[in-house]
């Protein structure tokens, strides 16, 4: 079975749990989606496996039902649901990270992403994707940035190709919203934002993009993201390796507190 058909099972498991539960408390989808606060299609939708449910909804509904935890026990397979399949295992252990870093070459990462400039990442996404699975996929993108809000603070740190910022990606509106974004994150306490200028004469990765994971079990893992092939690397002489590439751009990028400068330089020209 593929992993697109395992999402696609969870989905349909969850909708027929909801739907014995709403029924055995005698409740309408009118009722349920007045109570947790979304219309009698969407729950229909839920019900159905064509929509994909928000932790806070499962939450709300499994309260709302009386369920005692049946719901919930679906919330992390639900969620895994919400991604592409090349990025489920990813996600999982970036929902675990007490360290996280990433090198991005063609779009700003998805942690640091606006909802404008992800929808208008997702709307340019060829094979067209359908509205539905835009607002999902923004939805969990968006998702993903509490992780600058867990307790203990994990470490956080994105080195970013110039040209990622200067590419106005959804119009100049949206890309000064994102700048503003990357401002804001970037004078977080527990994250770092590093700018790689075009015109620096050593570079440490020309290969491509990737993200370097610590989760707090100790395990350390390097994930690099291609077309289709995205690939998890656990084995400790390759991600010794991605560690140090990562440690040399950082490096030769400008510091933070100039990073920080040259994007507000951007924002006063965008």
């Amino acid at each position: 079975m593929s992993s697109e058909e395992q999402a696609t099972g969870v989905l349909h498991i969850f909708g027929r749990q909801l739907k014995r539960l709403r029924t055995a408390a005698g409740m309408t989808r009118a009722e349920l989606g007045s109570r947790t606060g979304y219309s009698e299609s969407t729950i229909a939708a839920f019900e159905q496996g064509r929509r994909i449910p928000s932790a806070e909804f499962i939450a709300r509904a499994d309260e709302v039902l009386g369920a005692h935890g049946v719901l919930l026990e679906l919330v992390e397979e639900v969620e895994r649901a919400q991604y592409p399949p090349f990025f489920r295992d990813a996600a999982k252990l970036e929902k675990e990270a007490v360290a996280l870093h990433v090198f991005a070459v063609q779009g700003v990462p998805g942690l640091l992403q606006t909802e404008d400039y992800a929808r208008a990442v997702f709307t340019m996404w060829r094979p067209a994707l359908d509205e539905e699975t835009i607002k999902q996929r923004v939805a969990a993108r968006l998702a993903r940035q509490k992780i600058f809000m867990q307790k203990p603070m994990p470490t956080i740190s994105f080195v970013m190709e110039e040209a990622v910022l200067r590419k106005r990606l959804g119009g100049r509106a949206v890309m000064r919203g994102q700048l503003e974004q990357v401002l804001l994150v970037g004078h977080r306490r527990n994250a770092e934002i590093q700018v790689m200028p075009d015109d620096r004469e050593e570079h440490a990765a020309l290969f491509g993009r990737f993200t370097l994971i610590e989760t707090s079990q100790g395990r350390r893992i390097a994930y690099v993201d291609a077309y289709m092939s995205s690939r998890l690397y656990t084995d400790r002489q390759t991600v010794r390796e991605m560690e140090e590439r990562y440690g040399v751009l950082r490096a030769q990028a400008l510091t933070p507190r100039e990073s920080l400068a040259f994007v507000e330089k951007l924002l006063g020209e965008t």
